[in-house]
């Protein structure tokens, strides 16, 4: 893969990373859990990177946290 397509795709894996998070957070927010992701540069970075695993692992450690 080149390194302008490996770009691209974490750009675009970026972009849909925050849109699932802020519509799980307002999902969660809704239902009354207290089980909240921050969007920042390290929550977009991670779900860039890693995909839906990023994206379920930041979860795992928030709902870790609330433990």
């Amino acid at each position: 893969m080149r390194s302008g397509e490996w770009l691209l795709n974490v750009a675009m894996r970026s972009i849909l990373g925050t849109i699932a998070l802020y519509f799980i957070n307002g999902a969660l927010a809704s239902m009354g859990f207290a089980l909240q992701v921050g969007i920042n540069i390290y929550t977009i970075l991670t779900t860039g990177i890693l995909g839906i695993p990023g994206l379920l692992a930041l979860y795992g450690i928030g709902l870790y946290r609330i433990l």
